[in-house]
């Protein structure tokens, strides 16, 4: 204690800071210097490479430097004991992460205080002392105090009191006491039963994975509580001390139940997410656990990583994080079952039934390198897969058909194996067979072909998958990796197949039975995010690598040119709908000539449909099915020679009003479109849209289309549909928010004063993480009816009226408007002409519209932020 509060001796210096303010003040000064400093120690060795669980040590060490003389000068010097020495006897111990020695910069500290009985008055001074010291640093302190007895019999009934035990360490206070307990917990750990701590552990797993995401693979992991993250390791090394208590960290556990390689693997995984989460702390200046977007740029820096190629450096980084996660899963499920084998966790499923009969034997299949065992499929020997390497493919094919998990044996001998995977094998005519069963024949493909990606059967057999593995895009709008995403919209595929989205996708349900190629239609969802990061573009690099992979498969030419158009082309179903004017029978047109052939038209469908609604939670809704079945219906007509269809939402009759009848507002709500129809009807004048998007954006409504008619006498009617921010019907749920709105739109159809824009508001950190590059594009050759002005760069609240009100400055007409907010992104599409109606052609106008629109797009944000709102529109002025 030599170096403790200037050492054992220097104590008495602090004698009165029980009951002197001033000196109390200075033992906390005195204090925080001396854990600044550790804390710039533990610094520096993370800076000089020393790693994170390093850092993690010396951020333990230098809260230890600050408790234990803290915790000496209170139990010896302030509250020193008095009468028999077994009735004084306290100690202090580190719990729970602190208990283990190691901590994250701001982490809690958990601390346990032994007393020895209840209410022992001098032993409640100590703990009163040490913590108020403690919150006075301001220091976060979980903490408990009790007996060794209170302790014990808690242990016993409390699964997470118990789980803080496994990992305490002495601090201060009785030596002998600490060491009485720790021999006795450990004692009746080991004549516990460990089955229902095991459980315990996993179903708060399973529970804390919900909390945070339930995958791994989310593009703002939980870097300490999400699926994969540090606290799926420390149940792994609380299972381990609980089976070995006397062992350290219960590495005798580990090594029993871990193959070396694992073990290797799961020392790797800790270090690297340790690493992540202390400089995550240290970016943050707080105690932050997700790795949220505007930290990833920062954390990847400070931990070295650098771009390559087209792949930034932040995404180099998000990449291996995703990768360790995998591993961290594939450790779990290795334990659990190695677990249940032994007894020593219940069974589950299958397996359960099996055990009421006796031991579960094992069942030979057909192949006979393949058995089922405990309702797993697993290999008959090491050798299966070197005797026949198309096993590796094989053998996910027979899971899949027999419905088994596959054994932890079984995956870790194809791990193992992944150097039979040879160009020769890619092109084996039975391997490409089996791979084509599971992704487009079998009963389970996310499942599945999600048990391949992890263990690197998948990218090894396509290497072309392989390129987007752990693949982030760093932006806002994709919720998961690229690999991720790919492989649950093969999972909404063949949801749509079964007729599970029926309600939610009637069209492609109907369609995705009369597609002649099935086999196109999943392989070209698999392979459609393959080009992303090329350098020729993220389709025609995506076209010549699907085809590639098609040719390889052993396709003809005809099918690997048709997954190859689709992959080129998955966008513009999406694009066409979204952005563009499908009741512009030029529009209809030229989506007829991209795509050829109805059958191309059904695939797209399914394609386009299965692809957004992976994105992410939200990102699909009613209003873009209702566009892609009214462009799908447009389209069809063409196909079969009939008339140009118009769009469902435009077909509503506007009120035949007098052109100076006085303005008027209807309401209605749409269910099926998930959105509230306003009808508005007002003698028309340039910046009317202007003006009501800026009434909407002041209300907080999102509005997600709309259309616009004149009639010859001068009169403007409106259909819009609007949201509110949670993507329900606006006013839905708050009635007298719609009746506000309402007024609100008949002043400003009226010509009065307009609400005030919403502020800009300052972007979030998350936002501020991105930069979007301001675009306007003029296409004058897409129609002969206007010309169409595409714009995009960084999202905001009320965009949509600002950029109306441009137009409006330029005496331009809108003939109709088209929003989409892709993250941090908007992209709006204008269909304008000039008040004659006459498309735009004067260069000088031209170049000022561009430069108006710019200035808009640049427009720096300003303070007092609000929620972001989006407007989006078809059909307006």
């Amino acid at each position: 204690m030599a170096d403790r509060v200037d050492g054992r001796h220097d104590l008495d210096r602090f004698a009165r800071a029980a009951d002197d303010s001033a000196v109390r003040a200075e033992l906390v000064e005195h204090l925080r210097a001396q854990l600044e400093d550790g804390r710039r120690r533990a610094q520096g060795r993370l800076k000089s490479g020393g790693g994170g669980q390093a850092a993690a040590r010396a951020y333990a060490q230098a809260a230890d430097d600050v408790l234990i003389p803290l915790h000496d000068l209170a139990d010896q010097v302030l509250f020193p004991p008095r009468g028999a020495p077994k009735d004084q006897r306290s100690a202090l111990l580190a719990v729970g992460g602190y208990g283990r020695g190691v901590l994250a910069p701001f982490s809690d500290l958990d601390l346990l205080f032994l007393r020895p009985t209840r209410g022992a008055e001098r032993t409640e001074q100590v703990i009163q002392f040490v913590l108020y010291v403690l919150w006075d640093l301001g220091l976060k302190v979980g903490w408990a105090a009790r007996t060794l007895d209170e302790t014990l019999k808690l242990a016993r009934q409390d699964m997470t009191i118990r789980t803080t035990l496994l990992e305490a360490r002495p601090l201060a206070g009785d030596a002998r006491l600490s060491a009485h307990l720790l021999t006795r917990f450990r004692r009746d750990v080991r004549r516990l039963d460990p089955r229902p701590f095991i459980e315990a552990k996993l179903e708060e797993r399973d529970l804390r994975h919900r909390k945070a995401g339930a995958t791994r693979y989310r593009v703002e992991p939980h870097v300490k509580d999400g699926k994969g993250g540090l606290r799926d390791l420390n149940s792994l090394f609380w299972i381990a001390e609980h089976l070995a208590p006397e062992s350290e960290l219960g590495r005798a556990a580990m090594d029993d139940v871990l193959t070396g390689r694992e073990r290797r693997a799961f020392d790797q995984a800790f270090e690297f997410l340790w690493t992540v989460r202390i400089h995550m702390h240290l970016v943050a200046g707080r105690p932050e656990e997700r790795l949220s977007f505007d930290l990833q740029p920062e954390v990847a820096r400070t931990m070295g990583w650098s771009a390559r190629g087209s792949e930034a450096a932040v995404e180099r980084f998000m990449r291996r994080y995703f990768v360790v996660a995998r591993d961290v899963g594939a450790l779990t499920r290795a334990l659990c079952v190695k677990l249940e084998e032994r007894g020593q966790k219940s069974a589950g499923g299958l397996e359960r039934l099996l055990r009421r009969a006796g031991r579960p034997r094992a069942r030979r299949l057909d192949d006979p390198g393949f058995v089922a065992v405990g309702g797993r499929l697993s290999v008959a020997g090491p050798e299966v897969f070197r005797e026949r390497p198309v096993r590796l493919l094989t053998i996910f094919r027979e899971a899949d058909r027999l419905d088994l998990d596959l054994h932890p044996d079984a995956l870790a001998a194809a791990a193992r194996s992944m150097g039979l995977i040879t160009p020769a094998l890619r092109r084996d005519p039975a391997a490409a067979r089996a791979f084509l069963d599971v992704l487009a024949g079998g009963g389970r493909p996310y499942r599945v072909l999600s048990l391949m990606n992890e263990i690197g059967v998948l990218g090894r057999f396509l290497p072309e998958f392989a390129r987007v593995v752990g693949q982030t895009q760093f932006n806002m709008y994709h919720a998961f990796t690229v690999d991720e995403h790919t492989l649950r919209a093969i999972g909404v595929l063949n949801d749509i197949e079964r007729g599970l989205l029926k309600d939610d996708h009637p069209l492609a349900t109907r369609l995705i039975h009369r597609l002649s190629d099935r086999e196109a239609l999943f392989l070209a969802m698999l392979l459609h995010d393959v080009g992303k990061g090329g350098s020729r573009g993220q389709l025609e690099d995506g076209a010549i690598a699907a085809r590639r992979a098609c040719e390889r498969l052993g396709l003809p030419p005809d099918r690997a040119e048709l997954v190859a158009w689709l992959v080129r082309h998955h966008l513009i179903l999406s694009d066409y709908a979204q952005k563009r004017d499908v009741s512009d029978p030029d529009t209809i047109e030229a989506f007829v000539r991209e795509v050829g052939d109805p059958e191309r038209l059904r695939l797209l469908l399914c394609l386009t449909v299965a692809d957004i609604r992976a994105v992410g939670p939200g990102v699909w809704n009613g209003w873009k099915g209702q566009l892609m079945r009214d462009l799908y219906a447009a389209v069809e007509a063409r196909f079969q020679g009939g008339p140009h269809i118009k769009a469902a939402f435009a077909s509503s009759d506007a009120p035949d009003l007098d052109p100076h009848a006085p303005p008027t507002v209807e309401t209605a709500l749409r269910r099926d479109l998930e959105a509230t129809e306003l009808i508005l009807s007002a003698p028309d004048r340039t910046g009317l849209f202007a003006d009501v998007t800026r009434a909407l954006a002041a209300a907080g409504a999102d509005v997600v289309g709309a259309r616009l008619e004149t009639s010859e006498a001068g009169r403007a009617s409106e259909i819009i549909y609007i949201q509110d921010a949670t993507g329900a019907p606006f006013g839905q749920g708050h009635p007298p928010q719609l009746r506000l709105l309402v007024r609100q739109l008949k002043k400003a159809l009226a010509g009065g004063a307009a609400p005030p824009a919403p502020s800009h508001g300052l972007p979030s950190r998350r936002r501020a993480a991105f930069e979007v590059a301001p675009s306007v594009m003029i296409d004058n050759e897409a129609t002969g009816a206007a010309t169409i002005v595409e714009v995009s760069g960084p999202d905001r609240p009320g965009l949509l009226a600002e950029l109306a009100a441009a137009l409006a400055s330029l005496g331009l007409s809108i003939r109709s408007a088209h929003v989409e907010s892709l993250g941090e992104r908007a992209v709006d599409a204008f269909y304008v002409t000039q008040t004659d109606g006459a498309k735009l052609s004067d260069p000088d106008l031209l170049a000022r519209l561009r430069l108006s629109l710019t200035e808009v797009l640049r427009r720096e944000p300003e303070p007092a932020a609000r929620p972001a709102v989006r407007a989006r529109a078809s059909r307006a002025r």
